[in-house]
């Protein structure tokens, strides 16, 4: 059903997170994504990724929030290698374990790594 003369359209993906500034550093290391917008316990990045503290989504919502659930965000990275030199040197630098598994082919050819944020949100990178 469309409603008349609807200009609706997506325009963020909320991820509920434990410790916004790790959050916040990870993303902007990793992605180089750019913060737009930065409220403390809400923050807007570019490609329109939004974080959000757990206690601030818990009060929203009324209920206990699961962070890390059963979603994933997809990029796409036009070198592949540099970008896994990259997150190997952020963990040594950062003293975070990231769950990654090794870089594969999938079967449309693609190479892709799936790989975890600091709350457990899957992220697949594949190349471009």
């Amino acid at each position: 059903m469309k409603f008349k003369g609807s200009t609706m359209h997506l325009k963020n993906i909320l991820l509920v997170v434990s410790d916004m500034e790790q959050s916040k550093k990870f993303y902007q290391d990793l992605f180089e994504l750019q913060i737009i917008s930065d409220f403390g316990e809400n923050v807007i990045f570019t490609e329109g990724l939004v974080l959000q503290e757990k206690e601030t989504w818990q009060q929203l919502i009324g209920t206990e929030a699961v962070v890390g659930n059963a979603s994933e965000l997809f990029f796409e990275e036009g070198d592949l290698d540099a970008f896994m030199s990259t997150l190997e040197q952020y963990q040594k630098e950062n003293g975070v374990i990231i769950q990654t598994e090794a870089v594969r082919e999938n079967s449309w050819g693609k190479r892709v790594v799936m790989l975890r944020d600091p709350d457990g949100h899957l992220i697949e990178v594949a190349e471009r």
